[in-house]
């Protein structure tokens, strides 16, 4: 539901959206049954548009549990560090150690 309508969601994806899914059939993206997908590239690559679009349909928390959960693995770690700052999460931490990462840049 729409929480300022309460009006049921929109179920497509804004079509400025589609340069982040060029791998898939984008009119098959359905933002419920992916969640996972939709809130990786966005929260990726999206811009303020993408981004509040994101935050209006998923809400805050559900966005800030994706970060803590998977937001580490599934971002670049830069997107990742500036996630965790703007949702007010602890620190960033690499999951591997500098010693132990085969690409030290």
């Amino acid at each position: 539901m729409n929480k300022q309508t309460n009006e049921p969601k929109d179920n497509r994806l804004p079509s400025t959206l589609a340069a982040y899914f060029q791998e898939y059939d984008f009119s098959q993206i359905d933002p419920s049954n992916h969640s996972e997908l939709v809130l990786e590239r966005v929260l990726a690559y999206g811009d303020r548009t993408e981004l509040r679009w994101l935050f209006d349909y998923y809400g805050r928390k559900a966005i800030t549990e994706w970060v803590i959960r998977m937001g580490a693995r599934r971002l670049p770690w830069r997107r990742y560090n500036l996630w965790c700052i703007l949702l007010y999460l602890p620190p960033a931490q690499r999951l591997r150690s500098e010693e132990q990462r085969i690409w030290p840049y």
